[in-house]
């Protein structure tokens, strides 16, 4: 019997430009741009793989779709899938643990180069014709930071922490780190491993990078942010999650800490109504950090290949424990 796909969210992953030949290739293939939660048991119930990003499977869900084999998740995190209930039905969920880390770090970087540079605010200002009227040859708008000789604060050291940390030490910095459960030190890197709050006191610059998990919802909140320097800068490429959003708006309208550069909202899309949309110098993209086409196209080739060595029983990237059938 010929084996049944289907992609639940695929627009972000392919919005055009990322075909999915890799992976309509091993049958029967359909995908979806978006999937409501009331069509998910409906687009699904014959599927042998079900692909999703962001679209959640529940217990309830999965409890509907008799011919689920395996779940495919294309994302690294995989909080939208019940890994217990799959664990009781024997359908192991696969992730893309790595492809998207150097785009990430790079993303990193530009949000924080934002705001020590102001780059798009003097480029407004020379499209306005602000330059072309000054009275001097440099044009004045906002204090410019230098990197060099900073101390750069990492908070989880993992691939993308890694990334980050080999690019604040190409720029001069200074790197500190605090990670839980390893120490992952990147070759030619000098780290100081430390405490949590250490990273926030000491840093000119703290960067987020850990998963978002039951023990840390909203744990740089109004007490850590405290410990900030004035003029320091929080980055956040990692979770929305992992702030407690009134918190850092305070902080931020207060003069608590100098800045802000995210690429994440506790909840995505992000409502019109977030305490931090026009905040005192908060940049925000909205999470793209990861989806370069580079990293889409390593994305894609991950997945295609993990449902290669899945067909050929030899499945790689499982990250629950799926009872063996019967």
């Amino acid at each position: 019997m010929q084996t049944t796909l289907v992609v639940l969210d695929g627009y972000t992953l392919n919005p055009g430009d990322n075909p999915w030949d890799p992976v309509a290739r091993f049958g029967s293939f359909s995908v979806y741009d978006r999937t409501p939660e009331t069509l998910v048991v409906e687009r699904t119930v014959d599927a042998d793989i079900v692909l999703t990003n962001k679209t959640r499977l529940t217990a309830a869900t999965l409890a509907q779709l008799p011919r689920l084999k395996l779940v495919c998740v294309l994302a690294t995190g995989y909080n939208v899938v019940d890994l217990e209930a799959c664990s009781r039905l024997g359908v192991p969920v696969v992730n893309v643990p790595e492809y998207g880390s150097d785009s990430v770090a790079q993303h990193a970087f530009a949000l924080l180069l934002e705001l020590t540079n102001h780059v798009a605010l003097y480029h407004a200002a020379v499209q306005e014709g602000e330059w072309a009227r000054a009275r001097d040859f440099t044009l004045i708008k906002a204090p410019l930071s230098e990197l060099y000789g900073k101390t750069f604060g990492i908070v989880g050291m993992g691939r993308i922490g890694g990334c980050v940390a080999r690019i604040a030490h190409a720029f001069g910095m200074k790197v500190l780190a605090y990670n839980p459960r390893s120490r992952n030190v990147p070759e030619g890197v000098p780290v100081e491993w430390t405490t949590l709050e250490e990273v926030f006191r000491r840093s000119d610059v703290v960067s987020l990078h850990s998963p978002l998990t039951a023990e840390n919802p909203a744990f740089v909140n109004r007490s850590l942010l405290s410990l900030m320097k004035p003029h320091a800068f929080l980055l956040n490429t990692a979770r929305g999650g992992l702030i407690n959003e009134r918190d850092l708006a305070d902080a931020l309208n207060e003069g608590v800490i100098g800045g802000a550069g995210l690429d994440v909202a506790a909840v995505e899309p992000m409502p019109a109504d977030s305490p931090l949309r026009g905040a005192r110098n908060c940049i925000i993209t909205p999470h793209i950090a990861w989806a370069s086409l580079a990293a889409r196209q390593r994305l894609m080739a991950t997945t295609a290949k993990n449902i290669e060595l899945f067909l050929a029983g030899t499945p790689q990237n499982v990250v629950n424990q799926p009872v063996p059938r019967s």
